[in-house]
């Protein structure tokens, strides 16, 4: 009888992971990309992310926002780090509304990067985290557990995926994309080469603009990531510590009793 109900449920749990796996199939492919910040002791590159604060500003703010992100974070140690001053040089550029006025204002670093509704395009303050870029067998997520949300994966995939293919469709213009899920998306192509000028001087090809900005944006959707690693692993070593006394300590104690023998 238990065998029986084993082999059904296995059944029941390969023809539910082969609908998944076809349902997934019929969206974009993401590539699975190498990031720093990656696997249990990953860490955000800081230039990295100061490279992507810098795509961000000057290409993708022009539509998207991060109306979640406070400018201030822009400091933080694990994060871009960069210099207090320079933050509140970066926040002044934008034009916030006081709360307590009602009037506009430079920002400072305690507001949060405006949000951008004029080109009705999405907010990216927690794109890396909402776009779950591996799916697995539907509620199992074994893809998830392997290889990451691949949320920045999505995002360097979609932004890496056009293939320069143009076509009209009800008087708008869409872009084939083989990373978007319908394999035509309606966003221009935002990045080509040296479209900016890093300021570290690295070259800015397609690809490593993606990937700088996906970096930041998965930071800017998880500025805490490192912490909870830190976290987590001191969590582990403190288990396996202490389920070590409890072993000893209980060995010890029995000690005596297991120790002896019963005699018939």
């Amino acid at each position: 009888m238990f065998r029986k109900i084993a082999i059904s449920a296995v059944s029941a749990l390969c023809l539910t992971t082969g609908a998944a796996f076809a349902a997934g199939g019929e969206g974009g492919h993401v590539e699975d990309h190498a990031f720093s910040f990656e696997g249990p002791f990953g860490t955000f590159d800081e230039h990295q992310l100061q490279r992507g604060l810098q795509v961000f500003t000057e290409v993708c703010s022009a539509c998207h926002g991060m109306k979640f992100v406070p400018i201030r974070s822009l400091s933080d140690e694990g994060g871009p780090h960069l210099p207090e001053d320079q933050v509140r040089a970066y926040a002044a550029q934008f034009s916030v509304i006081d709360k307590e006025t009602g009037e506009e204002r430079a920002a400072v670093p305690a507001d949060n990067f405006p949000a951008n509704t004029g080109a009705g395009a999405p907010d990216l303050s927690l794109m890396a985290k909402a776009r779950a870029g591996f799916h697995g067998p539907y509620g199992l997520g074994i893809n998830q557990f392997f290889r990451g949300i691949g949320g920045p994966e999505y995002i360097y995939s979609v932004l890496t995926g056009y293939t320069g293919e143009e076509k009209e469709e009800a008087g708008s213009t869409f872009y084939e994309n083989h990373a978007f899920s319908t394999g035509w998306i309606a966003m221009t192509p935002p990045l080509s080469d040296d479209v900016i000028t890093y300021q570290d001087g690295t070259p800015a090809t397609v690809h490593q603009m993606a990937e700088d900005v996906s970096a930041f944006l998965m930071w800017a959707a998880e500025p805490h990531m490192m912490a909870r690693k830190s976290a987590g692993f001191k969590a582990v070593i403190f288990l396996i510590l202490l389920s070590s006394l409890l072993y000893l300590t209980n060995k010890k104690l029995w000690s005596g009793i297991k120790g002896k023998k019963t005699h018939a």
